[in-house]
């Protein structure tokens, strides 16, 4: 059964002429989209249309970041205004702190796949709200909730104004999250409960976070919300608290919490990322231990028609299979990567980096060794960590015949000083006769030239802080490209990494910076000293079975129709058939599960573990018994399960414990067994927990209630 999605994005990275993204979030988008096109999903976008887009980077004589804003002309976008059957403007009203403001929408078209864009700069509107769509992630907390309601609820409004149903609803990131709010409302003026519309709503939504720091998170304060959201609250059928405590944390309303609450899949943009995201949650829900956290993992992929060098495109097509481009996400579509003579495929990386140099107007011939490192300049990206020993870098970039350079760019968010001084060391170091024209930092980097660098480099670094990158695409893009990746083992790297396809570094996580920046640094000279340089001047070949080892390896494996069709089967077409269910019939089993949450919410307060008994066999068992005081609640709706842990590298494992007999009213024995003695009980911190379930949660932590011993 066919699912159509509506992907909401704050920002789409489609295309340099239309700059409406700031990094790595909006890129990833615009390549789901192409991709979702490319394998005939039906998935459509939307988000907003910034007037003045993202900033222009121009860079000062002393270094210093300057933001520049040019008002983008929409002749010269490629977008549509989005018109009725009478060909008149739709415009749709959202209420902001107690004002009216209209919003237009266009639309882009990628292929077949329509990006729907709402914008406030219009005549119909005050000139403070026309304003509201200027910047792309501009005007402080004020601006930031403004722009995330006109997201998540213009968004919903539009798509019911243009009578688009989705089956799924996809949050990219939480700032689209009010949009479940909006959702909730439409069934509220149908006369539908709050508590029946929220699990209708949450049947059929997903929430992709990318943010693995607390502080990446959207919050706000609970005055702002009442300010811009208090005429919002009663057309929900329920109350201010109500509303709030989907958000709740810390004192503050946080829009991934949000998500969370609104959505019924929650997933990571990488294995690793997964398992952080998974921490983070915990401290939301205690009493769920981090590795029960319900969380998937998609990890992120580029769509490789957009990123992939017309040199290296007429290799594949030469000499892989006539059907690579139908088949990119298929292993067995890269074994002919190996058929590729080495000359050839020297030569075609020659051309690319030549065009790099011609087109970024750079100071050295195609015989230098590149490193790029192009990425959003946020500390705990490491810039500088290349840096770190000047002596020692001045040597690796100026060995007679075997020069090498390495190429910086990228953008600090204007209100981020601690990036934008990173910037400034960085120019301070290029300007130095000991690295001029061995370190050059470009200005103004955008998607048109990270397409030169991802293709005309030789190799691609990444330093972040393990864990803090949650995927990273950059090095993927590049990977496709014949490019090899030297990077931290974080984000997506970890998977794709296989000792002979580029280089890695461990990433110390001792949990002091200093010594992890020590450590890593050491290794990454090191790498560079006796590995990188020696092989890349004296082993043509031993470099070129290296690029062809990670075109065959990653290629495939972080391509967006991996991605996309990862999505499609782990989450769209189940996402899309558990909101069917769940709407069916008068929403009935919406309508059930909300009244089953309410009892059991309202009698879990009684629920208690006593009388845990261990009694040794022998056969090197112990016997685990236990009473379970249930009050109103059924037996058949809790698990009750011994829970422990091998070590915090081991994960955490469960024993189910089995009904035994009821003791009186509300009270039962429950039985098990566990494989140890009652020292290795206590040494793995072995618990009974229980916990409510139902055959429609879907999955067993859903009401994140537990009970322990």
């Amino acid at each position: 059964m066919e699912a159509r999605v509506a992907y909401f994005s704050a920002e789409f990275g489609i295309d340099s002429s239309l700059p409406i993204y700031s990094g790595g979030l909006g890129v990833l988008a615009g390549d789901h989209i192409k991709a979702s096109h490319d394998l005939k999903i039906p998935l459509i976008g939307v988000g907003i249309f910034y007037r003045k887009g993202y900033f222009q980077q121009r860079i000062s004589a002393s270094g210093q970041q300057e933001a520049v804003y040019d008002p983008l002309s929409i002749e010269q976008m490629p977008i549509d205004p989005v018109v009725n059957e009478h060909g008149q403007r739709i415009i749709i009203n959202v209420t902001i702190a107690d004002r009216q403001v209209a919003l237009q929408a266009w639309v882009t078209t990628i292929g077949g796949a329509p990006v729907y864009l709402l914008d406030a700069d219009f005549e119909q509107n005050e000139p403070a709200d026309r304003r509201l769509t200027d910047h792309l992630y501009g005007g402080g907390q004020e601006g930031r909730i403004a722009q995330e309601i006109i997201l998540g609820i213009g968004g919903a409004r539009l798509l019911q104004e243009l009578q688009i149903e989705p089956d799924v609803w996809h949050m990219n990131e939480g700032h689209s999250a009010f949009l479940a709010l909006e959702r909730i409302r439409v069934y509220s003026a149908q006369g539908i409960s709050f508590e029946t519309a929220l699990e209708a709503v949450k049947a059929s939504a997903i929430f992709t976070t990318h943010t693995p720091v607390p502080a990446g998170h959207d919050q706000f304060s609970f005055e702002l919300m009442d300010r811009y959201l208090g005429s919002y609250y009663w057309q929900l059928g329920t109350t201010r608290e109500t509303i709030l405590q989907l958000g709740e944390m810390n004192g503050c309303f946080n829009m991934t919490r949000l998500a969370v609450s609104t959505c019924s899949q929650v997933n990571g943009v990488s294995k690793l990322h997964a398992e952080v995201t998974k921490e983070l949650f915990h401290d939301w829900t205690p009493q769920i231990p981090a590795d029960h956290i319900p969380m998937q993992a998609v990890t992120n992929g580029i769509h490789t028609g957009t990123w992939l060098a017309a040199e290296v495109k007429q290799l594949f097509d030469r000499y892989l299979d006539s059907d690579w481009e139908v088949n990119i996400k298929e292993l067995e579509t890269w074994k002919n990567t190996w058929r590729i003579p080495d000359e050839e495929l020297w030569d075609a990386r020659r051309k690319v980096k030549r065009r790099m140099i011609d087109a970024l107007d750079l100071p050295f011939n195609e015989n230098t060794l590149v490193i790029g490192f192009a990425r959003r300049f946020a500390t705990y990206k490491r810039a500088l960590l290349f840096f770190r020993d000047l002596d020692r870098l001045e040597r690796i970039l100026n060995q007679q015949d075997r020069q090498v350079a390495i190429l910086l760019a990228g953008k600090a968010h204007p209100a981020d000083q601690p990036g934008q001084e990173l910037i400034r060391q960085i120019w301070e170091i290029s300007q130095t006769s000991a690295f001029k024209d061995r370190v050059i930092l470009m200005e103004n980097y955008d998607m048109a030239m990270a397409k030169h660098l991802v293709a005309g480099v030789d190799v691609w670094l990444n330093t972040p802080t393990k864990p803090m990158e949650a995927s990273g695409t950059s090095g993927q893009k590049a990977a496709v490209n014949g490019v090899l990746n030297f990077s931290v083992l974080d984000g997506w790297w970890p998977e794709g990494f296989n000792g002979k396809n580029g280089w890695a570094i461990e990433g110390d996580q001792s949990g002091d910076r200093e010594i992890q920046d020590q450590i890593d640094g050491e290794t990454l000279y090191h790498i560079l000293e006796h590995e990188i340089v020696p092989l890349y001047f004296g082993n043509p070949s031993g470099w070129a079975q290296m690029m062809k080892e990670s075109i065959q390896t990653l290629g495939p494996a972080f391509s967006a129709s991996r991605m996309v069709a990862d999505y499609w089967e782990k989450l769209y077409v189940p996402t899309a058939n558990r909101g069917r269910r769940f709407t069916a019939d008068g929403l009935e089993i919406a309508s059930r599960m909300a009244a089953y949450k309410q009892f059991i919410r309202a009698n879990w307060n009684a629920v208690k573990i006593d009388q845990i008994e261990l009694i040794p066999s022998e056969s090197e068992q112990l016997s685990v018994r236990c009473q379970v005081h249930l009050g109103e609640i059924w037996r058949k709706d809790v698990s009750v399960e011994a829970v422990g842990s091998l070590g915090w590298d081991r994960g955490v494992w469960t024993e189910g414990l089995q009904f035994a007999e009821e003791v009186g009213p509300g009270v039962y024995s429950y039985t098990g067994v566990f494989s140890g003695s009652v020292e290795e009980w206590f040494e793995q911190h072995a618990n009974i927990r229980v916990m409510p379930i139902s055959p429609d949660f879907v999955n067993d932590y859903e009401l994140e209630l537990a009970t322990w011993g």
